[in-house]
């Protein structure tokens, strides 16, 4: 079903249901649509508003999506922070010596290029690029 906002020529306006748009097309051919107030036929549609309920929660839903999502990857910055070395921009020199030096390593975080990192990738080495949440950003 599908609803219409309709004007006459009288410029008056209603409202009436069709079961499809195809459906309403073809009764005002058919000139079988009238006026509520005059019975003429000389309908057509008007300027309808969108219902903005369905989008206003899809932009809702997705808002609160983003905030669990940052509030995630905070947490798993948090964790790693607590639980691993920064060696900044020595990053891929690190993972390398780990790699094959078979050093043990409570675990390293730091900065790579997008070059270093697939090189990184290439030589075999276990990597994970992860999005950076800024704590100033947070809320």
């Amino acid at each position: 079903m599908i609803k219409y906002n309709l004007i006459c020529k009288c410029e008056k306006t209603f409202e009436s249901w069709f079961s499809s748009s195809s459906e309403f097309d073809s009764l005002l051919k058919k000139k079988m649509i009238k006026c509520i107030y005059c019975d003429s036929s000389s309908v057509k549609k008007t300027v309808m508003a969108p219902s903005l309920t369905r989008k206003s929660n899809q932009i809702l839903k997705k808002n609160k999506l983003e905030r669990n999502i940052k509030k995630r990857l905070s947490n798993f910055k948090k964790y790693i922070e607590k639980n691993c070395e920064d060696v900044g921009e020595r990053f891929p020199q690190e993972a390398r010596n780990i790699h094959y030096d078979k050093k043990t390593s409570k675990g390293i975080y730091g900065k790579a290029t997008t070059e270093e990192t697939s090189e990184l990738i290439e030589e075999g080495i276990d990597i994970y690029t992860l999005p950076w949440i800024d704590d100033k950003s947070e809320n």
